[in-house]
This record gives structure tokens, sequence and C-alpha cells, in this order.
């Protein structure tokens, strides 16, 4: 499936399983959702077949709670059926609301708790290293999750271990929680900062699939890449677009109706 189509599906059955699920955190799912269909269809050396094979590439979900997105590309690419994705959060599906990788084959790492997918990234990433594997550690961040003291300590780490094979992506949709990141604690001037901690930084826009896929591929030698991608929160659905409430509230019956005739 080629890219577009695949955010398309993402963003689609996204909301579909929120609603059914009456779970949260749709406008987070719409704002990576291209970049999860370019990282599965373009980039990322997965294999549904042979899940754990060590060659892999390992991709961190670190905002987890967009776990219903993560779900829908890798139901689409086989993993799963996709008929279990209509148990996702209901009593007794093993589809949680953040994702889990004690159950779902493709899933490398349980996340929910902000702050904890770049640290174990950074650790997976020296390990390959220091084994001599090729395979690259990719890592889906929120902006909002920067607030968290233990990914500041990860970008020092990954620098200090001239981690190439570590190329990490933050959601940058400005929103989070309650009100804008700017307002809850102040991450700009973000690019700059991340330069200082000796990372390779380049800002995209996220809803881009040519830059995003040029971005992912490009060589990177002797550090860290890192990629702030500008996007809009509930990207793709009119009324869930740059709205707060959206990453909380489920939708309606209604309000998938809409959404879904917009994404058509």
């Amino acid at each position: 499936m080629d890219s577009i189509n695949l955010a398309n599906y993402i963003r689609s059955k996204s909301i579909q399983m929120c609603h059914k699920g009456n779970s949260s955190h749709i406008g987070s799912i719409l704002s990576c959702a291209d970049i999860l269909a370019v990282l599965y269809s373009k980039v990322i050396n997965k294999n549904p077949n042979n899940p754990t094979n060590d060659s892999r590439d390992r991709f961190i979900m670190s905002k987890g709670h967009a776990g219903a997105g993560l779900y829908s590309v890798l139901s689409k690419l086989g993993f799963i059926e996709e008929s279990v994705l209509e148990t996702h959060y209901q009593n007794g599906s093993y589809l949680s609301g953040h994702v889990c990788h004690k159950i779902f084959p493709g899933i490398e790492f349980s996340t929910g708790s902000l702050g904890h997918g770049l640290p174990f990234s950074v650790g997976k990433a020296l390990a390959l290293k220091l084994k001599k594997n090729k395979s690259r550690v990719f890592c889906l961040m929120s902006d909002g999750e920067l607030d968290e003291g233990s990914n500041w300590e990860a970008f020092l780490s990954a620098a200090h271990h001239k981690l190439d094979n570590l190329i990490a992506i933050i959601d940058r949709n400005r929103l989070q929680s309650i009100e804008d990141t700017e307002s809850t604690l102040a991450l700009e001037p973000l690019l700059n900062k991340l330069k200082a901690f000796n990372w390779n930084v380049n800002e995209i826009d996220g809803h881009n699939h040519q830059e995003i896929e040029f971005s992912l591929t490009k060589k990177n030698i002797d550090r860290p890449l890192i990629l702030i991608a500008k996007t809009t929160k509930g990207k793709g659905i009119s009324f869930m677009e740059n709205e707060v409430l959206w990453h909380y509230k489920s939708p309606s019956k209604d309000e998938v109706d809409k959404g879904l005739s917009e994404l058509k």
C-alpha cells in the first residue's frame, strides 16, 4: 500500500476505533498518521511473517497514547487480523489504549508514561552498535513529552555515543493535554537547543510524504538524527484540527460519520 492510502486508512480506522472503544487521543493519532504511513510503507525494515528477526529495524512509539494509529498500520501490513481492531480499548481486548508489546506482534516496547521511549531507544541503539548489528532505531515522540527531563539525558547520551543508527521524530503539533505547549512549558527555540545537544536536526513538514521520506532515508554519520515534524493536531478532519479538546474527547457516531465523509 502506498503511503497516501495508508495514511488515510490510519485516520479512517482510528476514528472508528476511538468511537467504538470510547477512547481518547484521536487528535494525537491524526497528527502523526502521515509519519507512521511513510515510516511503514517506505522506510522501516519489518516482516510480519518474522516480527522478531534480529535484522529488523526497531520502531518505538514513544507517544504511546496514539496506539490506535500504530495498531491500524500493523494490521494493514499483516501483523494481526484487521478484525481484531474492532476490540480496541474494550473489556477483554489486548489492544490497550497505550501500546503494549506483551501480546501484539510488531510492537517493541510498551509506552504510555511519557518520557520513556527515547531513553529506551538510546539503550537499544547502543546495544545494536555493540553487537555490530546494522539495524536502525526509530522513535516517534510527542512534543509535550519533551517536558520530561529523562529525554534531555537521552539527548546527551545519544550524542556522546555517536548513535547514528538512531532517528527520533518529534510530532510538533504544539498542543498537549489542555493547552498549547508554549503555555505549558516553553520549548522554543527547540531547533537550536537540539543542535546544541550535538544532534543532526532538521525541521520538516510532518504531512508532506516526500519530505518525510527524504529526511528519514538521508545517510547519517557519527551523530543521531532528529526531525522536528511540524504537524496539525487533528489533521484531516476540519472540526478536529488545532482543537485541544480532541486530546481527550471520544468521537460520537455523528462525528465519526462527518469525519469519514471528509476523509473520503
